[in-house]
Parts: structure tokens; sequence; C-alpha cells
């Protein structure tokens, strides 16, 4: 397929930078909104932070926008629910439409989606309540990792080891949106795998000395560690991404994104989830992939911002592997 491209920063109009929004990941988004805008300001897009939490009279409005880089992780930004009310509003955004955002965000469904399309994925089952403990270590044995299915960012989840400790991790994830999603725990390398208009980027492989890759080592902790080239052989790693194409298309995400899996010893990658809006921080793994790839940061959010076209837009299509 081919890249949309844009070539000058007047053919993006007036730009709505999305960030902030009332999820648990509030926070994050603020830190990649903010990114984004001065990026995008430094190519000479016009562009400015609006964000949804004080209400949408901006997109609504005054000047108005053409467009917005949609920048809200979580529910309420990354789950449908704004990507339903920009097309309503009929204003065109980056990255996945309101099908893809919506499967993407809901671990479940994409964990069934990803089994339907012939990838692996971490064994699950969905726990009710906590008496069905003794039933779940019997079936997928221990350590599990236990997660709500409708959150991002490791918002919610806790790694159990003894059975005991199950119904603790039950209550917490349950406070949180979507059922409670018990997986077995996959020992093995951990990897992040990026995807701008089709162009599956570099691999990275995290290596975090916490229990597993939380809220805090994903975006604070400076003991957390990124390596990209992942050191994967090329072939190997260029089998991935073809695996890391099938994941994306099986949720219907769509303009970029980023896909998550495991590798144990037996060499077969689980497919984790799809985030249909990584973040942009500087502890981000997008831009690292990107980079790895020769795209800057500003050049990334550039080609994200080209997403918010469609091919009868006016901008120009450019084969893949061309640059702009």
């Amino acid at each position: 397929m081919s890249r949309v491209a844009v070539r000058h920063a007047a053919d993006f109009g007036r730009v709505a930078v999305l960030m902030g929004g009332d999820s648990s990941e509030r926070e994050i988004s603020l830190l990649s909104g903010e990114a984004v805008l001065a990026a995008l300001r430094r190519r000479g897009v016009d562009a400015h932070a609006v964000d949804p939490s004080t209400g949408l009279e901006p997109l609504l409005g005054g000047p108005g926008f053409d467009r917005a880089w949609v920048a809200l992780h979580g529910r309420g930004g990354e789950d449908g629910l704004m990507q339903g009310t920009l097309e309503t509003l009929g204003l065109p955004y980056t990255g996945s439409g309101v099908l893809g955002s919506a499967l993407s965000m809901d671990k479940l469904r994409s964990k069934q989606l990803f089994t339907t399309w012939g990838l692996a994925t971490p064994r699950w089952r969905v726990m009710r309540a906590p008496g069905e403990a003794a039933e779940i270590v019997a079936e997928l044995g221990l350590p599990l990792i236990v997660k709500p299915a409708g959150e991002g960012s490791s918002v919610g989840m806790t790694k159990v080891t003894g059975i005991g400790e199950l119904p603790a991790a039950f209550a917490e994830a349950s406070r949180w949106a979507g059922p409670v999603l018990v997986e077995e725990w996959i020992t093995g390398g951990e990897y992040s795998v990026g995807v701008l208009q089709d162009e599956v980027l570099p691999a990275v492989r995290i290596e975090t000395p916490h229990v597993f890759y939380d809220y805090e080592a994903k975006y604070f902790s400076d003991d957390t560690r990124y390596y990209c080239p992942c050191g994967l052989e090329p072939a190997r790693e260029a089998e991935f991404a073809e695996l890391v194409r099938v994941a994306f298309a099986a949720v219907a995400a769509s303009g970029w994104g980023r896909v998550d899996f495991l590798l144990p010893g037996d060499g077969v990658p689980r497919f984790l989830e799809v985030n249909t809006i990584p973040g942009m921080t500087s502890h981000s793994l997008v831009p690292m992939g990107a980079r790895q790839a020769g795209i800057d940061f500003e050049e990334l959010v550039w080609r994200v911002l080209e997403t918010s076209f469609d091919s009868r837009s006016m901008a120009t299509e450019v084969p893949d592997g061309a640059t702009g």
C-alpha cells in the first residue's frame, strides 16, 4: 500500500491536538499531547491544545478546526467514543476509526480476534467472582497476571504467585473498566512494535527490574531498559513483523499504533494487545522504533497527522519506503 503524504503545513489547516481527558491515563495524555503540540508547531502547523475534560466547545464554535491529532489515552479517547464524536462533527482525525479503537481497547475481544486470526496469545479466562480462584489456578497454573479488560497502561494489573493472592487481585481489577481477565504468566522477552501508515517499524525489546512492565516502569522509571535494534536476527524480526500486521488488521486498527507481544522459549510470540494511540513521551516506544527507522520525532508526529487524510484528500500518494 502507499503512504498519503502532505507536503505543506498549511494543507493541514487548523489542527486540534486533543489531550488530557478524564481517564485514568490523563497524566500521560497531557505529556504526550504537549510533546505532539510542540513538534507540530516547530514544523509550522497551526496546532492548538484542546482538553475534552473542559468540554467540546472549542470543536464546535469559534474559528473551528480542520482536523484533530488525537493524543487521548484510555477510556473516552482511545475506545471509539471520541472517534465517534469526531465523525459526528465531520472532523477528520488521526489513527483508528470507531471499530478499531473499540476492539483494541477491549483486551478480551482482542484476544478472541487474535485467536481467530491464527495468532498465539496467553491462555486466559474471565474471572467473575473470588470463589473461582481454585478453578482458575487449576486451569492456568501459577503465576498469573490479572487485569481489567478495558484499561490501558497496565492500570489495575497485578501479578499473582499464590492462590491466596487472587481474590485481592480480582478486587483491584474490578475497580476499573471491563471484565476481569486472568492470563497465564509468560516468561520471555517483551517486545513492542510500532506501525505507521502500513509500515512496520523496528521492534523495541523492553527489560524492567519491576515485577512486570507496569505504569511506573512505562512512564517514569529510569531503570527500564529499551533495546532497538532489539537483538533478534533480521529474518526473525521480519517474520514477526508480518505477524504484527496480522494482529493490527485483526482488530481493525488503522493509521498508526503499536503491537505488543511476549516471546517465550518456544519461539512463538504471544500477542497481548494493540494500542491505537501509543504514548508520545520521553519514555515512549513508537518514537524509539521510528528513530531506528530514520524518522525523527517531528517527522513521526507529522506522519501521524497525515493519517487524518484519506485517498480523496489533496495529499499525494507516495510509494512505500519513500520519505517526505
